[in-house]
């Protein structure tokens, strides 16, 4: 699911809480990484499989699959069968943004990047620009393919990292966003959240 189809189901806003509250003061090098070295496992990097830290909530997918957020995030309505959960700035904007999804088309491990970017394209996201992509990424309960990439939707522009990860329960696909222009500075929560992932 993409931001966009988050506004076309009719997402209630659900809090006024100002941009960039909640992420990690931690700064970083946007990844500039470009689509002819899409593959290289050292663009993830940060994806640590561990426990999400104790505050955190946890939103329940399946009986094994949980999506954790920050304690300052909300759940947020979206598509049935799939679990999210989100920081709002005041005008309504998601600033940041988690999902997780359970694989329901033909998407496979080995043309995820792919599979990934056409689906944004098809919801009506556009300027899709793949930064990097990698497959076999270790998750705490499996192993999946991982894609980042930048997009516009009808508001504003978006990074996202988007992963199929595929577990002993089944395929589950996971997305954390935040918006292009803060990517840096939002990252390492998005980062967290990933890499907190079971499937």
């Amino acid at each position: 699911m993409t931001l966009n189809r988050i506004g076309a189901i009719g997402l209630v806003w659900v809090s006024a809480i100002a941009a960039g509250c909640g992420s990690s003061g931690t700064t970083r090098t946007a990844t500039t990484t470009s689509a002819t070295r899409a593959g290289s496992p050292s663009e993830f990097s940060w994806l640590r499989p561990a426990p999400p830290p104790p505050a955190w909530s946890l939103a329940r997918l399946t009986g094994t699959a949980a999506l954790a957020y920050p304690p300052s995030w909300h759940r947020i309505g979206s598509d049935p069968g799939t679990v999210s959960a989100a920081l709002m700035a005041r005008t309504g904007l998601i600033t940041e943004y988690l999902n997780a999804t359970p694989k329901q088309a033909d998407e496979t491990l080995q043309d995820w990047a792919s599979f990934r970017t056409a689906h944004n394209r098809n919801e009506g996201d556009s300027d899709e620009q793949v930064l990097a992509a990698a497959r076999d990424l270790r998750f705490r309960n499996g192993r999946g393919s991982c894609v980042i990439d930048r997009y516009r939707t009808t508001r504003t522009r978006y990074q996202e990292i988007a992963c199929l990860v595929h577990a002993p329960a089944g395929e589950i696909v996971i997305v954390a966003a935040g918006l292009a222009g803060r990517w840096a500075y939002d990252a390492p929560v998005l980062e967290r959240a990933v890499s907190a992932f079971t499937a």
